[in-house]
């Protein structure tokens, strides 16, 4: 009688990894004797089928997946390098942007040495020519601005490095407004981006109309007025505050809607115009930018500001005799396009006596004192003539103004360079209007607006002012003058 059926469910149900222990010993001699004839059957077959592996994998198969696997490697460490390489270089793409390192450190030191240093590569005049100024205004306004706003001072970014200092962002405005362009102003003292530089020029701007656009964009003041006078005395036209006159500078990115718009045409020329009123000394004290599209220097006038504070009643009442005539409202020069108000002497188109040949000689020379002035400012910022496709017409405006402050203030700082004749110590023959002559009224009421309004734009076709300052001139300066 066999044991397997009884043994058989027992072994099943144990999960003991030895389950041969608890066969009978019977069963387990049998079961061994049976595994030895098995495993004896096994090694003879294995002995009859056995392969060698040299027949079917020789050693240049072994060196030829060696020499592919090795040429993989260097593919992939190639590419790896290829990577790193840039990046150590100084270049990394960060998304779709690219970083450029600027050398910020090193353009700063070669800055200082050529210009700032104690004793400096390159010369004052050479300083003069490629800043506009002297270093020492230069370097006040650098000053100026450090006070203005921190974007002016010594700063380090995230990384903690130094960024650009304020020699460096003042050098890049100046630079712009020297050149005329964006374009061009970096080099080895600066090297930035294009969103850098522009991003100086606007802080530039602003700071330096913020700073001293008070002070060097003023009406003139009291003191002021009484040179003007003696100005104006010195040269045969007493009461004059000045030339007056219009630059035209052209837009070159204007909207194509306000080109349609302002010139009815899709490829028309739009102009800003500046209006100006500048002194003998080629101070300019007045200045109105900001009109587009109009060519006419009379529209220009109709929206200035020029003479707010006379109809106000808080601008100076100037009194002054010619031939023995008393007047208490100062004029201008002016050429042949402006109106005939009485604030304005202008040419004589058609001069026909002696007399009136020698008053069209003088009032043109001076009157060209303000076309002398643009002439100046062209020439110290050639910006303002364009072109000028890299600026809105905000940018544009605040531009203008501070070309018109630095003009200002070098013609202050550098009293000794300015094209004036004057000498301000010079005595006229004839007493000019003193300081309490000059004097500033307070607002009255609109009737008086109106009043001084109509005073200021009267259509006078008989100008008794002009035909005494023809006389005067005569007198002063002709065959039988005084001088």
């Amino acid at each position: 009688m066999s044991g397997s059926p009884v043994v058989s469910p027992v072994v099943s149900q144990i999960p003991s990894t030895d389950q041969s222990s608890l066969l009978p010993p019977a069963v387990r001699e049998a079961d061994m004797s049976h595994q030895s004839d098995t495993s004896s059957c096994s090694d003879d077959s294995d002995d009859s089928t056995t392969i060698d592996p040299t027949g079917i994998y020789t050693m240049e198969d072994l060196i030829s997946e060696q020499s592919i696997f090795h040429n993989l490697l260097e593919q992939i460490n190639v590419k790896i390098q290829a990577k790193i390489k840039p990046q150590q270089a100084g270049a990394s793409r960060r998304g779709s942007r690219k970083y450029i390192v600027r050398n910020r450190e090193e353009g700063h030191e070669q800055l200082v040495a050529d210009y700032f240093a104690e004793h400096p590569t390159y010369t004052d005049e050479q300083f003069r020519t490629r800043y506009r100024m002297r270093r020492p205004l230069f370097l006040r306004i650098v000053r100026a601005l450090g006070e203005w706003s921190p974007y002016f001072t010594e700063r380090r970014d995230g990384l903690n490095r130094q960024g650009l200092t304020p020699l460096q962002k003042c050098t890049v405005a100046i630079r712009i407004l020297a050149l005329g362009s964006p374009s061009g102003v970096t080099g080895k003292y600066v090297e930035i981006g294009f969103s850098t530089v522009m991003n100086c020029l606007e802080q530039f701007v602003d700071g330096v109309i913020n700073m001293f656009g008070e002070e060097y964009l003023r009406s003139p003041t009291s003191v002021d007025m009484q040179r003007l006078l003696q100005m104006g005395e010195t040269r045969g036209f007493p009461g004059m505050l000045g030339s007056i006159g219009c630059m035209h500078w052209e837009w070159k990115k204007c909207p194509v809607k306000w080109v349609r718009h302002l010139t009815h045409s899709d490829h028309g020329v739009v102009n800003i115009i500046l209006e100006a009123v500048a002194s003998q000394d080629l101070w300019i004290w007045h200045a109105f930018f900001g009109v587009v599209g109009s060519h006419s220097d009379i529209t220009m006038l109709n929206q200035s500001h020029l003479f707010t504070d006379v109809l106000k009643g808080q601008g100076p009442h100037v009194q002054f005799s010619i031939n023995r005539r008393q007047y208490s409202m100062g004029y201008y020069l002016a050429d042949g396009t402006y109106p005939e108000w009485p604030v304005f002497i202008k040419a004589m188109p058609l001069p026909q006596t002696e007399k009136d040949q020698l008053f069209a000689q003088y009032q043109k020379g001076a009157r060209n004192d303000v076309q002398r002035a643009f002439r100046l400012l062209e020439s110290r910022f050639p910006i303002v003539r364009g072109p000028t496709k890299f600026f809105q017409k905000a940018t544009l405006g605040k531009i203008m103004q501070v070309c018109i402050i630095l003009h200002n203030m070098t013609l202050e700082d550098e009293q000794d360079r300015a094209s004036a004749c004057f000498d301000s110590n010079e005595i006229s023959e004839k007493p000019v209007a003193p300081l309490s002559n000059i004097k500033y009224g307070p607002t009255d009421h609109f009737a008086d607006l109106l009043r001084r309004n109509a005073s200021i734009c009267a259509n006078s076709t008989d100008n008794q002012l002009r035909r005494d300052l023809i006389e005067h001139v005569w007198q002063r300066f002709g065959p039988f003058g005084d001088t």
